[in-house]
């Protein structure tokens, strides 16, 4: 029988690898699975008590904010204020980015970016949900407190990221950028143990993913592409909530996708709180991510806190194929990729 590994215990075996392996990775690590206990814990629970349904507010995105969005959004902001170690938390759930004051005189050198429940119009049916996170290392002095352009990083600036589901099993993945490692919550003990070691996404999967109801707002070459999956009776799967796609999509192979819409012409996804965090576990694990226009998603320069973007993600040679279907149909034709 092998040894149950904890994540605790795996953070700590690994922190070796990590550039800066002074502890302080390994204890935001930590925090973020505290906090994933706790609202794992109100997500099981929310049909028991007054928290479900919509809180009443819209996020900074305009979107409706549910109850439980404002609860994991505030246990996530807590668990991270605890030990020191992030001096700012930018949210899919808050206008601006928040600066933390230093703890015990720690000159914190992280700040993290999180969609605190994706997909969380679903609870109310008891569909899967999940957070989102990822960890970038601050450029700002860090004798002083964060700023904008701390959070306004490319992609291939996170040191972390991942995410947690929360379904018939609670998971959390993520990726130091050595490799992806799952990780499931034994109730019984109340941790976090090691179950899905080395992730690895297949080249090609029975599944594509997309909110076909959509398919006439999309544009010539997006259309021909799906008529093309249709045609390889390829199965479509939409949850509606990403984290849930990409999950299904990270174990058995697929593409998800989320083209530009006549209502979202830049898309409609955020490219910090979703696209980044989703796109470094995905490529880590072996697949690929790019926009609609054919640019890789960790290397776009962020502008804003809640910019939005288009993207394609999922297993390396469908994201090809689909990249033949642009450059194919789109007019004008995009240039290439390299």
């Amino acid at each position: 029988m092998n040894r149950i590994v904890t994540l605790d215990e795996f953070i700590i075996q690994k922190q070796k690898d990590f550039a800066y392996a002074s502890g302080e990775l390994t204890g935001l690590l930590r925090d973020i699975g505290v906090a994933a206990k706790i609202v794992n814990r109100e997500v099981n629970k929310a049909g028991l008590v007054n928290i479900l349904g919509e809180d009443g507010s819209a996020n900074a995105t305009g979107d409706t904010v549910q109850k439980l969005d404002m609860y994991a959004n505030e246990k996530l902001i807590d668990c991270l204020k605890n030990s020191g170690e992030c001096c700012g938390i930018a949210s899919e759930e808050n206008e601006s980015f928040i600066p933390i004051p230093s703890v015990e005189s720690k000159n914190a050198k992280y700040v993290v970016v999180f969609d605190p429940l994706d997909g969380s119009s679903n609870i109310d049916v008891n569909v899967s949900v999940g957070t989102i996170f990822g960890i970038y290392r601050r450029i700002s002095d860090v004798s002083g407190p964060c700023e904008m352009k701390d959070f306004l990083q490319k992609g291939t600036e996170l040191v972390a990221a991942g995410y947690v589901i929360y379904g018939t099993s609670t998971i959390l993945v993520y990726t130091t950028g050595r490799g992806v490692n799952g990780f499931t919550l034994d109730p019984t003990i109340g941790e976090f143990c090691l179950s899905h070691k080395d992730i690895k996404i297949p080249n090609r999967g029975q599944y594509y993913s997309v909110n076909q109801g959509y398919y006439l707002k999309f544009d010539v070459e997006m259309r021909r592409y799906i008529d093309y999956c249709s045609d390889l009776n390829l199965r479509l799967r939409y949850i509606g909530s990403m984290v849930s796609d990409i999950h299904r999509t990270l174990f058995q192979g697929g593409i998800f996708l989320y083209p530009n819409t006549r209502k979202y012409p830049q898309g409609k996804l955020r490219l910090l709180y979703e696209c980044n965090p989703l796109a470094f576990v995905v490529e880590q694990a072996g697949g690929k991510a790019i926009t609609t226009q054919l640019n890789r998603i960790l290397d776009i320069e962020p502008s804003d806190l809640h910019e939005r973007q288009t993207i394609v993600i999922g297993s390396p040679d469908m994201i090809d194929e689909m990249k033949e279907f642009v450059e194919r149909y789109s007019v004008p034709a995009y240039t290439k990729a390299t």
